[in-house]
């Protein structure tokens, strides 16, 4: 079962640039490029080192650590060290401008 959560307006969120939200059970990076928003867990599978700090440019994020590339849409991996993909979560902007982000129990 998915619990959304406010987590910011969406005119609050820089376009072309993530913003990293923590809960208590995993770390989210919320990425929006235009009027598109993806989510994607903090953590490179590689070696579970953050992906937060990492260069964001043309819908992927490198790890800041060994340089994987990851799919901020999709949460596939597209280069080595890293081969699985990392976790996405559900986004949604209600009709006031609300950003919720879906995280399972």
């Amino acid at each position: 079962m998915s619990q959304w959560i406010e987590i910011a307006h969406f005119s609050a969120l820089p376009d072309g640039a993530y913003e990293r939200f923590a809960f208590d059970d995993v770390d989210v990076l919320v990425f929006r490029e235009g009027d598109h928003l993806y989510a994607i867990e903090d953590l490179c599978t590689h070696d579970g080192a953050e992906l937060c700090g990492g260069l964001y440019l043309n819908g992927e994020i490198e790890c800041p650590r060994h340089g994987a590339r990851f799919c901020v849409k999709t949460g596939k991996a597209l280069s080595a060290p890293a081969y699985g993909a990392v976790a996405t979560f559900p986004i949604r902007i209600t009709d006031d401008g609300v950003v919720e982000l879906a995280l399972t129990d």
